[in-house]
């Protein structure tokens, strides 16, 4: 079969599969099978077995089960709630103080969690309300909960930067340092629209009438200290290379474990709550990583792989202008696809690509994550899309298309001046031990 023809009917069976609602666990695994047997016989099964059990043995994969449960642990706790409510009473009376408390809060939350559902859904429960009795505007509250919400991948801990270090082999740590760099910048940009807006039109987003008194502010400011040393005690290890991403993530999990006991909330209860969703989380992680293990065998076996490196790779166009085909691609991909499908089907064929043009590879890792978060918002099926329709559920899906278009704007924005100007996260990247 040529590269040509197993390249259309291995990604065409997938795509259909995922169309007809199989997980892409199983879409991928299974059009893995059926391409491997057609191309390899019986021994295209030993080429997936072999490769998924490679895969197993990497020491990379210990560390997601354990900031999953750091997520977890810190979202099943009132943390939360009491991070929250240290927002608001420091947002003061300037208008929209509330909304950028709660961008801030959805940012802090992604640095504890790493995920994108997490920090999204979690923002939303404990903010609409607060914000709906302050007449805040639903669509200008829903577009910033679902942008804020997308930093959950980018702000590390980060699963898929330890999986996009996974498949290039590059620094977990610096890709950290990148994502956080990249990370607090979208956040800065997304505060000053924020101000700019609330300023300019005061009915979007009211101030609070009564400014909490300074000891009370003071008082809720210690419900922060929690979890910025769990936070610290993960990046600091991994940056000062202390620690690696594994052993910083036991150190996290551990943090946690203490901080929910001073709290009085470590229960049995809240114990085998908090495995049994670890466990759910990291096995449909785990078993994604093992699908697309599969099916990249299968293709790069059968000569895929080195086809569409050496086609994209030959394209007559300049350097800069492959990087940003590479960029729309990941975006396009992110409207459909989970990001960790997307880092294991993909990356591989990119990244040498861009090793073979000369340009930084953790550079272009932190562009194509930042791609993985507008995909996350990008209509019209856009992950957080549905999760603020989860919210706000008789908000038309159109009109959370509108809400998240601004902010989808500001990403896009942010990832020209990254793409421009690189020295933006590579300066600081070199930083790293590890």
């Amino acid at each position: 079969m040529s590269p040509e023809l197993l390249t259309i009917g291995m990604f065409g069976l997938l795509l259909f599969a995922i169309i007809s609602g199989v997980s892409l666990t199983f879409a991928m695994g299974g059009t893995a099978v059926i391409f491997g047997t057609i191309m390899f016989g019986s021994n295209g099964m030993y080429s997936i077995i072999t490769t998924m059990f490679g895969s197993m043995w990497s020491i990379l994969l210990s560390a997601i089960p354990l900031f999953v449960f750091i997520g977890v642990a810190l979202a099943k706790s009132k943390i939360a709630n009491d991070l929250y409510h240290a927002f608001y009473l420091w947002s003061g009376r300037t208008p929209g103080g509330l909304l950028l408390g709660t961008a801030g809060f959805a940012a802090t939350l992604s640095a504890m969690t790493g995920s994108c559902a997490a920090s999204t859904v979690t923002t939303g429960l404990v903010g609409i309300p607060a914000m709906d009795k302050r007449k805040y505007d639903r669509s200008f509250v829903l577009g910033t909960i679902g942008a804020a919400g997308t930093l959950g991948i980018m702000i590390p801990p980060s699963i898929t930067l330890i999986l996009i270090g996974l498949q290039t082999g590059q620094s977990v740590g610096r890709l950290f340092m990148g994502g956080l760099v990249a990370g607090l910048l979208l956040l800065t940009i997304f505060l000053i629209y924020i101000a700019i807006l609330a300023r300019i039109r005061p009915q979007l987003a009211p101030g609070a009438e009564i400014r909490a008194p300074l000891a009370e502010r003071v008082n809720a400011l210690r419900s922060v200290i929690l979890p910025l040393l769990i936070i610290l005690s993960v990046l600091i290890s991994i940056f000062a290379g202390i620690a690696t991403p594994t052993e910083a993530a036991a150190v996290g999990a551990a943090a946690v474990v203490i901080s929910v006991a001073i709290r009085g909330e470590l229960t049995l209860r809240y114990i085998a709550e908090v495995s049994h969703a670890t466990a759910s989380m990291t096995g449909m992680v785990i078993w994604i990583v093992f699908g697309a293990s599969a099916f990249i065998a299968v293709y790069g076996g059968a000569g895929g792989t080195s086809f569409m490196t050496g086609y994209l790779g030959g394209l007559n166009v300049h350097p800069l202008v492959m990087i940003l085909i590479l960029q729309a691609i990941t975006v396009v991909l992110g409207m459909f696809l989970d990001p960790v499908g997307i880092i294991l089907l993909v990356l591989p064929i990119f990244y040498p690509i861009v090793v073979q043009l000369g340009f930084d590879p953790i550079w272009f890792c932190i562009l194509f994550q930042l791609n993985l978060c507008i995909g996350y918002i990008s209509p019209p099926f856009g992950y957080n899309l549905f999760y603020l329709k989860n919210l706000s559920p008789s908000t038309p899906i159109t009109a959370i298309y509108r809400a998240v278009a601004p902010f989808l704007v500001l990403m896009l924005l942010t990832g020209a001046v990254i793409f421009l100007f690189p020295q933006v996260i590579t300066s600081f990247t070199g930083l790293t031990a590890r």
